[in-house]
């Protein structure tokens, strides 16, 4: 018997150690539950209003994008507009050298000042023009290019180099900048 109560004792001491246990495991959970800050609940916003904020987005940067978009376009203009008053205000004075000389040119009896008078007007304007960035293209005897050229004529070439060149310019072309703005009129020997 005393085996048995031995035994009776054992299990007793077991159950209470694991009820001990249990009763310790269940104080540290409410004492973390305790510690650990209840969370506060945020609502999740629903499909109307997550709607109505994209779309109020999307509205403000629509705006922005068409307010930037006339901005510009308006800008292009104003410089495009103005972009030649530069250039004209320069020709002015070319223009009030054509004047003089058309109101001298009424007295004057003497054509070689005439001339001269006339090559001086000619050199100012062209010089005003270049300082703009116009450059005369030079073309005769130089092989015939589609991209530069504007063919007006073939004539049989006058000598065996000049075949597939440009014989003549009727009319001068012109750069600005490197760009073609007046093709060459040329006269291409064959």
């Amino acid at each position: 018997m005393s085996e048995e109560k031995e035994f009776n004792e054992e299990v007793k001491n077991e159950t209470t150690s694991d009820t001990q246990d249990t009763a310790t495991e269940e104080q540290v959970n409410e004492t973390v539950a305790e510690e650990t800050p209840v969370e506060e609940t945020v609502s999740e916003p629903t499909a109307e209003e997550k709607y109505a904020e994209l779309n109020d987005k999307f509205l403000r940067l629509y705006s922005e994008f068409d307010n930037y978009r006339k901005r510009t376009n308006k800008e292009k203009l104003e410089l495009i507009s103005t972009a030649s008053s530069g250039v004209i205000k320069d020709l002015v004075a070319v223009l009030d050298d054509f004047e003089r000389a058309i109101t001298n040119n009424e007295t004057v009896e003497d054509t070689t000042s005439l001339k001269e008078g006339f090559q001086l007007i000619y050199n100012k304007l062209k010089s005003t023009l270049e300082t703009k960035g116009l450059k005369p293209m030079v073309s005769k005897g130089e092989v015939f290019d589609s991209e530069l050229h504007e063919a007006i004529a073939n004539i049989p070439a006058p000598s065996e180099d000049l075949k597939g060149k440009i014989v003549d310019d009727v009319e001068k072309g012109y750069y600005i900048h490197d760009k073609v703005i007046r093709y060459a009129k040329v006269v291409v020997g064959q």
